[in-house]
């Protein structure tokens, strides 16, 4: 007789593989790639180890994935389509507050992969951290790029753009993290804090003499 917790569902492909990286974004968010095993992410999905081979070659191409997941999944398009139609209007202000809200909005949906890609840096896992520089860097070209026309437009102050778009993410980013992983409270909610960080990179922290 068949051991009941080898027994598995039998699911169509693509609805098995997205179990499998959902599990695995879990556990790799939880422990790490060092910490997890497959035989972690097999139980946890109800599978056999087998069943994440015949998906993916090896524990490294599964994390692979996991790391592609958000872009694969058009989260990331979708989000850089929105950003695109306050590009296209010259829309600077509409355009960092999308940005940031995006961000932070990101965090508080669901923190698993900002957690992959902490512990890959933790962990020294470069090939990780080259994958999801390659997915990310075109993103961040086009933003810079717009922020480049805008300044030759005379609309932004003269300056990097990339740090200019640096600025915008790594804020957002970096609240996000301290509030969503790390505990802080700012009493204030999103939508406000969002203003707040707009209202910096518009306008600055010094007095007008």
């Amino acid at each position: 007789m068949s051991d009941p917790r080898t027994i598995t569902h039998r699911l169509p492909a693509s609805d098995r593989r997205h179990q499998l990286l959902e599990t695995a974004l879990d556990l790799f968010s939880r422990k790490g790639f060092d910490g997890t095993t497959t035989k972690e992410i097999a139980a946890a999905a109800g599978v056999t180890e087998a069943i994440i081979f015949r998906h993916f070659a090896s524990k490294q191409a599964l994390y692979s994935a996991v790391i592609d997941y958000r872009h694969e999944s058009g989260e990331v398009a979708a989000a850089f389509e929105h950003w695109q139609t306050f590009m296209d209007a010259n829309d600077d202000e509409g355009l960092f507050r999308a940005m940031i809200r995006t961000v932070i909005e990101g965090y508080r949906h669901d923190a698993r992969w900002q957690r992959v890609l902490l512990f890959a840096a933790l962990e020294g896992h470069e090939a990780g951290l080259s994958q999801h520089r390659e997915r990310s860097f075109p993103l961040f070209e086009r933003l810079s790029q717009y922020v480049s026309r805008r300044q030759n437009e005379g609309a932004i102050r003269p300056g990097n753009p990339y740090m200019v778009v640096a600025t915008v993410i790594g804020t957002a980013s970096h609240y996000a993290m301290m509030t969503g992983l790390f505990g802080f409270c700012t009493y204030r909610d999103d939508t406000q804090i969002s203003e707040d960080f707009l209202q910096v990179m518009l306008h600055g922290i010094k007095a007008k003499q």
